[in-house]
């Protein structure tokens, strides 16, 4: 992997992870434009640290309070609205981890194809759409209920389909219950937090476990770029989405999706 490639996938990855567009249908193209080879699973791993490490960052205030806050409703038995938010993050995290036990080889075998990933970049950027305009927007993460969380990991569990976006359908189905935009998106970020961290433990043991090569500068590059493109992106995500909504996302998959078909056909 050469320096400019891993430049370029880092930012791809941190740019596309925290935003509704689907960070694997942007991952395929070098590979399917350009003729790159797959990034390896090193990298992987790299930008993985880099984007956890901006969440974390970003929200680590929040992370503090509610890391505390659930480490009291255990072992003091003290609850508030900071353990029960941290509780129906955990909750929501459950259905991700049972879908990818038992439907990865499944996923990557049948579904890890760029029709799939075309298809599904459009379909659910016409959900969200949908859902966007009908929103009711009146509550905060706060008012989540186990019922909700359990609705919202089950979406988030459906987008481990290439293609679907885990901050897009994560959104959707916090919209579709009534969240704000700002507050769908925050506890979206939210749960990426145990997400990533467990996805990326099970890749760095696979890494572990391969022995494979490691190119020690590209994967520097990894963790920078992806840590600094993230961090960048959640802040801009947070400012900007009360004020122009979804429709700029769903537009933007929308033609990425008929691009990527466009592509395809010509082929």
């Amino acid at each position: 992997m050469s320096y400019f490639e891993a430049f370029m996938l880092a930012l791809i990855q941190g740019l596309t992870e925290f935003l509704p567009i689907s960070s694997s249908a942007h991952l395929i193209l070098p590979s399917a434009i350009l003729g790159w080879d797959d990034q390896g699973l090193a990298f992987d791993v790299a930008v993985h640290v880099g984007t956890l490490a901006a969440v974390i960052w970003y929200f680590r205030k929040e992370v503090v309070a509610l890391l505390s806050a659930w480490v009291s409703s255990i072992f003091k038995k003290e609850h508030s609205a900071e353990s029960k938010l941290a509780w129906m993050i955990v909750l929501a995290t459950i259905p991700a981890c049972i879908f990818g036990l038992f439907m990865k080889d499944i996923i990557e075998i049948y579904l890890r194809s760029a029709w799939v990933i075309a298809c599904t970049t459009i379909f659910f950027g016409l959900l969200l759409w949908w859902v966007d305009v009908r929103a009711m927007q009146k509550d905060d993460e706060y008012q989540a209920d186990w019922k909700r969380s359990l609705f919202i990991g089950l979406a988030q569990a459906a987008a481990m389909i290439p293609g679907t976006s885990r901050s897009g359908a994560t959104m959707t189905a916090a919209l579709y219950l009534g969240f704000t935009r700002e507050a769908a998106a925050r506890f979206s970020f939210l749960m990426s937090i145990p997400i990533i961290l467990l996805a990326g433990g099970y890749l760095g043991m696979k890494l572990v476990a391969s022995g494979a090569p490691i190119q020690i500068e590209a994967l520097t590059i990894g963790i920078a770029v992806s840590f600094v493109s993230a961090y960048a992106c959640i802040h801009a995500f947070l400012k900007l989405v009360t004020r122009l909504g979804m429709l700029p996302f769903v537009v933007y998959r929308l033609l990425l999706g008929a691009g990527l078909m466009a592509f395809l056909l010509t082929q």
